[in-house]
């Protein structure tokens, strides 16, 4: 009777232990994946590599059976993959969670020090919005040629070299203010939004290691990590410029102020994942899966997605170009906050820019505990409708500030309408109907890593 409960669940296909040479002894119920696209000359196909750094997953039958396998330890897709509940991968969801984790902290944590640092460099708010710009510059640029390397050459090597370029990134921005140089500055921020380009590549991977039905739960935990890393850390560089505004620290060729101390800080973040990287991160790999017949819902949804609409697209890439459109419109309230949010709060409110980066910091940590409930919201609202909610919360809070005039001008602001306007896009609006677009594209059973590096740029 449990035989053939498994059989059904499973469709029939063989069970694998990876503990067992025997076929059918195994506990735990799997379900096969949906076959992806195997790219030739890549980590997917029939050349994927079997050594000891990599662990083989595999759609169905191996075509290269003649093939050795280097160690024992290969995990078949459907068990490691797409299981029937939970993560296949909990150590590597955590690693990934710490690479998003550092590279929206490279965000959040010079959050405060940037305006001051482009002031004291002689520059003004169109030079912040070079600097700010700068680092979506280097993501965009980055992004594809990424995600096409970590097809070609798997995950890790695609991980270890972003983070490499991340770390020399924070290098040279702890030398923009001896420098002296805007212009050194930007080039700085270039090179840390390339290292930090893989927000495609690790959302594909955790697409790949997880269930469709549970997966905008984890991309929920996993966008709360990065949100948080934006949102929450500004909380360290407000700290750093609390503690060292009239200090100076030389240390040989190493000068530590309020303006380098945050990017030292990083590096050093970058090494610490370099090392969970290195010791911890298992490749995952993909060997060519028999072609399979469709089952008759597959194909009335594949039907229902290749309709050409009235304006000449099929439904599934119109789909595709409308959560893109709330991507950008979405993403782009939060980055025109990130480039006039401390210049903002100093010249409508008067406050300091610690005092506006604890702000944001603290509305950040509800923004993070709305991601963390997305599972239960997901319960009572739909995709769509967390989208709507979450950005008309965001544009009510955006207008809220629209008809508010500068101390320069002689208006006195109350300081809470500051707090409930970051409130409503930092910690409710924004995290919730951004998540919900990234939750609703990413369960689409095609190309998710081509299309996602685009997607995130």
């Amino acid at each position: 009777m449990a035989s053939s409960a498994i059989e059904k669940f499973t469709g029939g296909a063989p069970l694998v232990n990876k503990n067992s040479d025997e076929r059918g002894d195994i506990s735990t119920p799997i379900i096969e994946m949906t076959p992806t696209f195997p790219p030739l000359e890549s980590t997917y196909g029939n050349r994927a590599k079997y050594d000891e750094h990599y662990i083989a997953m595999e759609d169905g039958p191996n075509d290269d059976s003649d093939q050795p396998q280097a160690h024992e330890d290969v995990i078949s897709i459907s068990s490691s993959v797409l299981t029937a509940e939970g993560l296949a991968d909990p150590l590597g969801f955590f690693i990934i969670c710490f690479v998003v984790l550092i590279g929206d902290m490279n965000r959040g944590v010079l959050f405060p020090v940037m305006w001051p640092l482009v002031q004291e460099l002689g520059g003004n708010s169109v030079w912040l919005g070079y600097a700010v710009g700068a680092f979506s510059f280097g993501r965009i640029i980055a992004s594809p040629g990424l995600g096409k390397w970590s097809i070609e050459r798997g995950y890790t090597k695609t991980l270890l070299l972003s983070t490499s370029i991340m770390f020399i990134g924070c290098l040279f921005f702890a030398q923009v203010h001896r420098i002296g140089s805007l212009l050194f500055l930007v080039f700085s921020q270039i090179t840390m939004g390339i290292g930090s380009a893989t927000l495609g590549v690790t959302r594909a991977y955790v697409a790949e290691i997880t269930a469709t039905r549970q997966r905008t739960t984890y991309i929920a935990w996993l966008t709360a990590v990065q949100y948080g890393g934006f949102t929450v850390t500004p909380f360290f560089g407000s700290l750093f410029m609390y503690l060292l505004q009239d200090r100076k620290y030389e240390l040989g060729l190493i000068t530590i102020d309020k303006y380098s101390a945050p990017a030292y800080f990083m590096s050093f973040l970058c090494i610490i994942t370099f090392v969970f990287l290195i010791t911890g991160f298992r490749e995952r790999c993909r060997s060519k899966p028999e072609q399979k017949k469709k089952s008759k819902t597959i194909m009335q949804r594949d039907d229902a997605a290749n309709t050409i609409t009235w304006f000449g697209l099929t439904t599934y890439n119109a789909a595709l170009i409308g959560c893109m459109l709330l991507n950008v419109s979405t993403k782009g309230s939060i980055g025109a906050f990130e480039t006039m949010g401390i210049s903002y709060a100093q010249s409508h409110f008067g406050l300091s820019a610690a005092t506006a980066g604890t702000i944001v910091s603290m509305n950040g940590v509800i923004g993070v505990f709305s991601l963390l409930s997305m599972g239960c919201i997901g319960r009572v609202l739909t995709d769509v409708q967390m989208i709507i909610g979450g950005i008309t919360v965001c544009a009510l809070g955006i207008i809220g500030f629209s008809p508010l005039h500068s101390v320069e001008d002689g208006a006195e602001n109350a300081v809470w309408k500051y707090v409930v306007g970051i409130l409503m896009i930092y910690g409710v609006g924004y995290p919730i109907g951004h998540t919900a677009v990234i939750g609703l594209f990413s369960k689409g059973e095609r190309e998710h890593i081509v299309i996602q590096r685009f997607f995130r740029g």
